[in-house]
């Protein structure tokens, strides 16, 4: 497989238009509009309502400001890197990566470390892993990490060390436009028990899995440069990605 920013940006889409469906019980929804393709979870934060841009000149922008005003969501909008947009603030510039998941990796062993999927009962030991990584808000994360543990199109793999619990990450599957792949996120351990490859092995196991559910592409977004070079090592490779944009006024 030929690995293309197009590729990548496409099986990004398709991924978040699967959370969009997914949350369509909890006030989610997912639609296609001329140019642009968006989703919102249900939730307040504008980083889980947003939409994927391709074609600028096709966008409506009141027509998408309608549609997640009717849905009283903050939103925001992702456009490839670089390309001109008038309107709103960029606020962040996000790498993407992916592999091929024709071959697979084989991460390093780690002694005592059983990976498993997660249940419903697992959801305050994911909250409390990605809390203490990310210094995140239980209570805010929770509506947005409960369904993934509910729907079977996302893999939820808990990392258990000697018995305790201390890492956790998931693969969002989607057969979209970019056909068959999976979006792997919210990979986090434990503070004091990095740096001996349980995050390798967490997103090595998810790989795994996706492939054997038919999934022929594996995407990310590195939220660090060290992570960046853990994925590397897992045989990602990283390509132009996208440009984040809030506050996008609709014309008056």
């Amino acid at each position: 497989m030929h690995i293309t920013p197009e590729l990548l940006r496409a099986a990004h889409a398709d991924a978040w238009q699967v959370e969009g469906e997914l949350r369509r019980p909890h006030g989610g929804d997912a639609i296609e509009l001329p140019g642009a393709r968006l989703m919102c979870s249900g939730l307040a934060h504008p980083q889980w309502n947003s939409g994927d841009v391709d074609d600028p000149a096709l966008v409506d922008l009141g027509q998408v400001a309608a549609w997640y005003s009717d849905r009283a969501a903050a939103w925001g909008l992702r456009l490839p890197v670089g390309c001109p947009w008038p309107h709103g603030r960029r606020i962040l510039t996000k790498p993407l990566m992916g592999r091929d998941l024709s071959d697979l990796p084989v991460a390093p062993a780690v002694p005592g470390l059983d990976l498993r999927m997660v249940t419903a009962d697992d959801l305050d030991a994911v909250l409390s892993i990605d809390s203490a990584a990310f210094g995140s808000d239980p209570v805010v994360e929770a509506p947005w990490c409960g369904p993934h543990l509910a729907d079977p199109r996302v893999d939820v793999l808990l990392g258990v060390l000697d018995g305790v619990p201390v890492a956790t990450g998931y693969g969002v599957r989607s057969d979209g436009r970019a056909g068959p792949a999976t979006h792997v996120g919210g990979i986090c351990v434990l503070p004091e028990h990095e740096g001996r490859g349980v995050g390798t092995a967490v997103t090595a196991g998810l790989l795994t899995m996706a492939a054997g559910a038919g999934a022929r592409l594996a995407h990310l977004e590195p939220e660090t440069p060290r992570a960046a070079s853990v994925y590397r090592r897992l045989g990602f490779v990283e390509l132009p990605g996208i440009d984040i944009y809030l506050d996008n006024a609709a014309p008056a």
